[in-house]
């Protein structure tokens, strides 16, 4: 195709004026692509076609080959244009769209879905049929994608009775599946964690950590992961089981950092591996997992202080602000898995690149140290036979330095210096593709785990980056006194849900946990009276994905369930259990309560579905530990306490720092004063405090008794 050609857009395709990322990448197909919206479904009405709905994201590699064999396509589509009304949705921009017709799929195909996403629907938006990716033509027992489009354009013409049937029984179906069901026998305490720590502890991988999905991906479990530490931490010292959830940690950050799921150049996370070692990812690069795995090592590095874990959060918090975060403040959604058409190219390496680059001393070097090998170390399946190889850690530095009769010392030097060259020759290279949407959810989640990191790592940039992607969120997002959920090159979308309000909530808590100062709270407090008017379910308690006013759609979520990224119940439970303790406003705690009793049920039946709303459970059981650091916030005796506080791992708890007499002072402030002109700690439980401590040794030693710490 002509550059001519591409740069125009065919007709019947509206794409261009789309604000995704995703969506204008399919701009110059020849189907009549439009945006889910009243224009489309109208003219399906209008037409009684068929709608046939694409859903993927900018960073699908699978999404990306399907566009290329069939969509680019005439002949396909010619089909398409004839016979349906053609729909291109962003799954990152609208999640209520995703999340119903990803149900019916999972219905439609044995409980197996993913992106692209292809679903049929009627015209009044009810799925009969449904798949992921199709191949141009019949192949691996997959039909052709033409051939599908054709029998069901058949179907609808001769058996149009029997789709539109099967189409309101699946429809009943997805919205049962969607629906948290209320069980008044179900109970959630400690227990229920227990049981949940239990079951993924017999679920994990003991060799090489994590958990298998699909048969043989891993994704990164960090909420996993965040269970087992609080099990973990709640277990008498000489319980067995206390070290084999500690364990269990261990050899899954160990092995992820050591992986190349782990990018062992520039930091950072690619989505998932696709074997059991960790060794070979899908190469995308999601900003919420830099958000949550960055979070599960900095627990880790607080509860057993591994200095592998505090290098691997500080490169995964150096990577996102060294590419992610834009100019305006936001941070950008995801880097591609492909580069010139070629999934991973950017990242993968022949051992004689690396030699050309750093010589053969310190090329052989790295090669030893990474598993560098002249065959290479997996076989691309797209380029059998290329000797590629994706960098993992498979022996010790002190192995390496023995093996090529170098001392440790230089050994880690050099090699530092050969990964900075590296680095440098990679730069070079063609990029992924930058998916440069700024999403709030996500921006949210890396806010908490910026403005967090910055307190455990002493790294003031990261609490910086925290608050300049905050104002910019709160600046050019918050509209009407309601969010917008994306925004892309000075344009936004008209809509948010609830996992943007409840992951921005999180976010701002965060900051002022971290920070002292009162407007992050009044924010975060502002954003969760505007979820609980928009969202939350006067019957059974808990919250819809979508607002009272969303547009009409053929199921309401209220979900719970965490995937790849918490649920907005999950994040909603603990924001309402924090801002009760941090405010002292007793209808948020109510509210909490109502959560906990109204969502029971669903959370019993699966747990394991329901990880970071575990976390919530266990929070609500007592009171948390009220920090109460009184002083100023920039001095540097409470700075010096604010880094023994954030020493220890202890999640249930809450942080206040600043002056009483400040006329913003939150009340776990109030009545706690400086000790002899010095800045103090006060812990309280309940409004009950311990005496003032003033050192910060005095401080760790005392919240070391009740968390987790490394010995001194």
């Amino acid at each position: 195709m002509s550059s001519s050609t591409q740069a125009t857009t065919p007709p019947g395709n509206e794409l261009a004026r789309a604000t995704s990322p995703y969506l204008r990448q399919h701009a110059h197909n020849p189907v009549a692509w439009r945006e889910w919206g009243p224009e489309a479904l109208a003219a399906a009405q209008r037409e009684q076609k068929p709608i046939f709905l694409s859903i993927g994201y900018a960073a699908c590699h699978w999404c990306h080959v399907m566009a290329h064999e069939s969509f680019a396509d005439a002949n396909v589509a010619a089909v398409l244009n004839r016979h349906f009304i053609n729909i291109k949705v962003d799954r990152e921009e609208r999640p209520d769209l995703d999340e119903i017709y990803m149900q019916a799929t999972l219905v439609l195909n044995q409980g197996q879905g993913g992106w692209p996403m292809s679903v049929w629907l009627t015209p009044e938006g009810r799925p009969f049929f449904a798949g992921t990716y199709f191949p141009p033509t019949s192949r691996w027992g997959r039909p052709g994608f033409r051939e599908i489009c054709e029998r069901i354009a058949e179907a609808w013409q001769t058996d149009r009775a029997r789709l539109e049937s099967g189409a309101q029984q699946l429809t009943e179906i997805v919205r049962a599946g969607l629906t948290a069901a209320p069980a008044e026998e179900a109970r959630l305490d400690r227990a229920t964690v227990d049981a949940a720590a239990a079951a993924l502890a017999a679920a994990f991988d003991r060799e090489r950590g994590g958990l298998l999905s699909g048969g043989t991906n891993k994704f990164p479990p960090s909420m996993a992961l965040e269970v087992l530490l609080r099990a973990a931490l709640r277990q008498p010292a000489g319980d067995p089981r206390r070290q084999q959830y500690v364990d269990l940690v261990h050899v899954t950050l160990r092995n992820m950092a050591k992986g190349g799921i782990f990018d062992q150049l520039g930091g950072g996370f690619h989505r998932y591996s696709t074997d059991p070692d960790w060794h070979v990812p899908h190469f995308e690069k999601m900003l919420y997992d830099q958000a949550l795995v960055s979070r599960a090592y900095l627990d880790a590095w607080q509860a057993t202080g591994e200095p592998l874990y505090r290098r691997v959060a500080c490169e995964t918090l150096h990577y996102v602000l060294a590419d992610l975060q834009a100019p305006e403040g936001g941070f950008y959604s995801a880097r591609d898995a492909d580069s010139e058409g070629e999934e991973g190219k950017y990242y993968v390496w022949t051992r004689a690149e690396i030699l050309d680059v750093l010589g053969a001393e310190d090329g052989e070097l790295l090669c030893g140290y990474y598993d560098v090998r002249a065959s290479g170390n997996w076989e691309d399946p797209h380029a059998p036979g290329a000797a590629k190889n994706v960098l993992r850690v498979r022996r010790e530095v002190r192995c390496v330095s023995r093996m090529c009769c170098v001392p440790e010392t230089e050994c880690e030097e050099r090699l530092a210096a050969a990964r900075a060259k590296l680095l440098a020759a990679r730069a070079r290279r063609v990029p992924p593709t930058l998916d440069d949407k700024v999403l709030v959810e996500w921006n949210g989640l890396m806010i908490a785990g910026l403005a967090r990191g910055g307190a455990v790592l002493d790294e003031p940039r990261h609490i910086t980056a925290a608050e300049r992607a905050a104002t910019f969120l709160l600046s050019e997002l918050w509209r009407g006194g309601r969010l917008r959920r994306s925004w892309c090159r000075g344009r936004t979308t008209p809509v948010a849900f609830l996992t943007d309000y409840a992951a921005l909530t999180e976010g701002l808590i965060e900051l002022f946990e971290v920070t002292g100062q009162r407007r992050w709270l009044d924010r975060a407090a502002e954003l969760t009276r505007t979820a609980l008017e928009l969202f939350w379910d006067p019957e059974q308690g808990g919250f819809f994905l979508t607002a009272w006013d969303h547009e009409p759609l053929i199921a309401r979520s209220k979900d719970l369930r965490d995937s790849a990224v918490p649920s907005g119940n999950s994040l909603m439970l603990m924001n309402l259990l924090r801002l009760a303790a941090l405010l002292g406003e007793p209808e948020f705690r109510r509210r909490a309560d109502q959560m906990l009793r109204g969502l029971a049920g669903e959370v019993a039946a699966t747990p394991l579905a329901s990880e970071r709303f575990l976390a919530g459970v266990e929070f609500a059981t007592e009171p948390p530990l009220e920090i109460v650091l009184v002083g100023d916030p920039e001095s540097a005796d409470l700075r010096a306490l604010r880094r023994a506080a954030y020493s220890v791992y202890l999640p249930n708890r809450v942080i206040v720092t600043g002056r009483p007499d400040a006329p913003d002072a939150v009340p776990l402030l109030r009545g706690r004063q400086r000790m002899g002109g010095q800045p103090a700690a006060y812990l309280c439980v309940g409004g009950s405090c311990q005496r003032p401590i003033l050192s910060p040794e005095g401080l760790r030693r005392e919240l070391a008794a009740v968390g987790m710490a490394p010995a001194t």
